[in-house]
């Protein structure tokens, strides 16, 4: 990342709205920035191939959910955070990926500038390209504050996308059981 160009923009937005960069308080908000701007983007240089790659020979193909993956993303629209849970889910064709590493995917999407829709997607072509299972069920609940905190300003409300792939796609009983799953 280009820590230079992020203080400078920093600086510009701050001046743009009037503020005092001079000011005790915000002295430094440009370090800090371009500094914050290296954790919360830096799935844009990560690879969830990486985290992926971890497997193991599983007999049992039943369901593998990891539900309730806490995560914060920036909406790419207005640069305003969103964050929420993620809910995934595979049938394993005999490899199954270490259980932190459902978590890890979920992150590297999530620490990109972008939309939900695209994360949910994103988050399942990753899983169906390393773990080549049987079936790939995704869903997101989060909350956006560009909705909460600016335009319609509604605190609370959620926005909610799933994706399903192979036998997910093919079998909605199996869609109905992911989702019992993730409710209880």
């Amino acid at each position: 990342m280009d820590q230079d160009k992020i203080r400078e923009g920093v600086r510009l937005i701050l001046e743009g709205i009037g503020e005092d960069t001079q000011r005790e308080g915000l002295l430094e908000t440009p370090d800090r920035i371009a500094r914050m701007c290296e954790q919360i983007f830096g799935g844009l240089t990560a690879d969830a191939g990486t985290h992926l790659k971890k497997q193991f020979s599983a007999v049992n193909n039943n369901i593998v959910v990891e539900k309730d993956i806490t995560f914060y993303s920036v909406c790419e629209h207005h640069l305003l955070p969103f964050y929420g849970k993620a809910h995934v889910a595979y049938i394993p064709d005999e490899r199954v990926a270490g259980l932190s590493k459902l978590a890890r995917t979920v992150e590297v999407y999530a620490r990109r500038p972008q939309i939900q829709e695209n994360m949910t997607a994103q988050i399942a072509d990753a899983l169906e390209e390393h773990l080549k299972p049987k079936g790939v069920m995704v869903m997101i609940e989060a909350e956006h504050m560009c909705m909460t905190m600016r335009g319609v300003q509604k605190p609370g409300s959620k926005t909610v996308t799933t994706i399903v792939r192979g036998v997910f796609a093919e079998d909605y009983t199996l869609q109905q059981t992911f989702l019992q799953m993730v409710k209880n």
